[in-house]
């Protein structure tokens, strides 16, 4: 840990380190861990419990009059009034981690009234280590980043995550894909919404978008994207997008772009957009029929 660090950013770096911990060893006999079925396509392990209860642990040990809202005891811990909250994701990426899929990380953020002040998503697979604080930028194992420069949506990589879970608009998707790779030079999906939006802050990728996600998927890397120089929101544009399962981000330039093509696509659109979409779904649709 480093000394010129916000003690609570230091505190919550050892926290990632101790979860990273767990999920490696663990990774090296996947077989024997034990997975049960939240929902279709969603899936928890006895990793995810152990990584969030080591966690938790140390947050509370060093910040025992703060709040914590953690995903997989699906309740908040801690002080219940406090004006900090710790956002916690053990293991985003827990489909990929049970399959052996090396693209898993662990998301933590604290939010002071709200808002989100510190944020670190740990790769434990590779060591990389992110971090923010508000105002101080992002770093990657203490370099620092910043989103990528490209300015045309032509050149540019975009990441993002297909639904699965019971309820999803899949065919609102498919025609958001079909827009989205037809005017980009790829998409691609890794896995965990977390580590996306770390490589947007990156440069890895110069996009993001994705629906049906948690606060505790985006709330640390939301803050890596804007300290690195990138714009995250909703996809309409607006910023306050935390609880709202609808997530876009991207350096300012790609940002823009893929507003302007996915925004009739929001729950927050117009009703004349609203209605495109439902025009161009028709149109579709009867396409394939006459096909």
């Amino acid at each position: 840990m480093s000394s010129s660090l916000h003690p609570m950013l230091n505190v919550a770096i050892k926290a990632a380190r101790a979860a990273g911990s767990i999920i490696n060893r663990a990774a090296l006999d996947i077989e024997s861990v034990r997975v049960a079925q939240k929902q279709v396509n969603d899936f928890v392990t006895e990793v995810d419990r152990a990584a969030e209860e080591a966690i938790i642990s140390t947050l509370l040990t060093a910040y025992p009059g703060h709040g914590i809202l953690a995903e997989e005891s699906d309740q908040e811990h801690g002080a219940k009034n406090s004006d900090y909250v710790w956002i916690i994701d053990p293991l985003d990426g827990t489909t990929n981690f049970i399959h052996g899929f090396p693209v898993y990380c662990v998301s933590i953020a604290l939010a002071f009234k709200g808002k989100i002040e510190h944020a670190v998503v740990y790769d434990p697979t590779r060591n990389d280590l992110f971090t923010s604080t508000r105002g101080r930028g992002a770093f990657l194992n203490e370099r620092r980043i910043r989103v990528s420069k490209r300015t045309q949506l032509k050149d540019c990589l975009v990441s993002t995550g297909f639904p699965f879970r019971p309820g999803d608009n899949f065919r609102a998707y498919m025609r958001m894909f079909s827009e989205i790779t037809q005017r980009t030079a790829g998409v691609r999906r890794p896995g965990a919404a977390a580590l996306d939006l770390a490589y947007v802050a990156a440069g890895y990728c110069d996009g993001f978008f994705e629906t049906g996600l948690s606060i505790w998927d985006v709330a640390a890397g939301s803050l890596l994207v804007t300290e690195a120089g990138g714009l995250i929101g909703n996809f309409t544009g607006e910023a306050d997008f935390l609880e709202q399962r609808e997530c876009l981000a991207g350096n300012p330039r790609a940002y823009g772009q893929l507003v302007s093509i996915l925004g009739k696509y929001s729950k927050f659109a117009t009703t004349e957009n609203k209605m495109l979409v439902d025009q161009e779904a028709k149109t579709d649709n009867d396409s394939e029929i006459t096909d």
